[in-house]
């Protein structure tokens, strides 16, 4: 008997999941990797005036390195990547789900929703602004976001291996599971006509999970319609337009000082 096509198409997901891998590269996104107990580790790679600086990590990481003439650092990164001579081959972080992040996990009842933003610097910052602010998680669609990669770890900063990131298959649905879960969902819209601290004064103590847009098209219509409210930062002149990174970080502090 044949099988369906959605189980086909959901095995075949399974497979490309378990083959995926991530290329990390630069002295700090590799040393946070190689101190994370949680990260499966493949492939490092380094010169040996890397090896000598990661020191401390690279004896803790539990991977034999292997240690390359700088000019010949073979490794499947773009060109161009600021790598300082380290490279690390590792499958993606495994968070767990929603519900356990975000309603069991550490830091403040706060998370960042992320509508197909698909720059990984943007993403990085955001991650590292979450982990500033304690959020519980940065959470984004599977598809048209952002994935793991080393150009997203190098602008976290570290950051990516402490903070959540879920890649969730359908942003409304994990925005709706949120709301189950007592979350108020504020997304941010310029030309909404509450002002942000105006919408967290009226919340209280409630869970927050703050929505931000790609810049340019911003929040879809889909994703305004399953918001909670929309609700806007305040800006003073003609250009108010904020890069999402910084319109998350204003919003993240603003939520943890309310």
């Amino acid at each position: 008997m044949k099988k369906p096509d959605w189980v086909i198409d959901k095995e075949r997901g399974k497979r490309a999941a378990a083959a995926e891998t991530v290329w990390l590269f630069g002295l700090h996104a590799v040393r946070d990797a190689l101190l994370n107990p949680a990260r499966v580790k493949l492939r490092l790679v380094l010169t040996k005036n890397a090896a000598d600086r990661l020191g401390d990590a690279l004896a803790q990481g539990g991977i034999e390195p292997e240690i390359v003439d700088p000019r010949r650092f073979d490794v499947p990164i773009d060109e161009g990547s600021v790598h300082q001579g380290a490279a690390l081959e590792a499958k993606p972080l495994q968070w767990g789900s929603l519900e356990d992040v975000c309603l069991g996990g550490r830091g403040a009842p706060l998370v960042v929703l992320l509508d197909r933003v698909t720059d990984p610097h943007n993403v990085g910052a955001v991650l590292r602004s979450a982990e500033v602010f304690g959020a519980r998680a940065v959470v984004a669609p599977l598809r048209h976001s952002a994935p793991e990669t080393g150009a997203l770890a190098k602008t976290a900063s570290g950051a990516l291996e402490r903070q959540p990131y879920l890649r969730v298959t359908n942003l409304s649905d994990a925005m709706e599971a949120l709301q189950d879960m007592g979350f108020v969902l504020l997304g941010l819209d310029g030309d909404a006509e509450v002002e942000l601290s105006a919408a967290l004064a009226d919340i209280g103590t409630r869970p927050v999970g703050l929505v931000l847009g790609a810049e340019g098209p911003g929040l879809r219509d889909k994703t305004k319609a399953t918001c909670d409210r929309l609700v806007k930062i305040p800006y003073s002149g003609a250009f108010g337009s904020l890069n999402v990174s910084n319109a998350a970080a204003v919003a993240l502090y603003a939520a943890t000082t309310r």
